[in-house]
């Protein structure tokens, strides 16, 4: 690959970002992926110049605010 990805990707409007690491099959990337979400990471594949992408986004289990409530 000659041009350099994205570092941060949208789909479906929310932004993933590039894990840096390109692979050669689908499969690959398809394992990559599944590495991923079992740390509960959203995933995106993307296909670009003959090799395949994996673009993550971390899920969002916890809100956890911190401070009093405002007056």
């Amino acid at each position: 690959m000659s041009v350099m990805p994205a570092r941060a990707m949208t789909f479906d409007g929310r932004k993933f970002m590039w894990d840096g690491r390109t692979c050669e099959t689908e499969a690959q990337a398809r394992e990559a992926a599944a590495s991923y979400e079992k740390d509960r990471f959203e995933t995106r594949l993307h296909s670009e110049g003959g090799v395949y992408l994996v673009y993550t986004r971390r899920q969002v289990t916890e809100v956890t605010v911190e401070g009093g409530q405002p007056v």
